[in-house]
């Protein structure tokens, strides 16, 4: 009869505390990023391709920046 006298925890508490490690949320993502960096980096082959066929100095002045922009982002992570 002891066991019974015991309070117990509310059903609504166990569910806003979820174990550690254990995260079953559907609306996040995981294990595609992969997928997100080809896609990114097919946006950006695409867009300087259609910039190309436009005008060859824009394209030179993206492609300067994109690479002078991983630069600067490289240099400040390490840094």
């Amino acid at each position: 009869m002891k066991l019974l006298a015991q309070e117990l925890p509310s059903p609504r508490a166990i569910e806003e505390t979820p174990s550690p490690g254990i995260n079953k949320d559907p609306l996040i993502a995981r294990n595609l990023q992969k997928e997100q960096y080809v896609g990114i980096l097919g946006l950006a082959i695409a867009l300087i391709a259609a910039v190309g066929f436009l005008s060859r100095r824009i394209e030179y002045a993206i492609i300067f920046a994109m690479i002078l922009s991983a630069i600067l982002i490289a240099f400040f992570l390490f840094v």
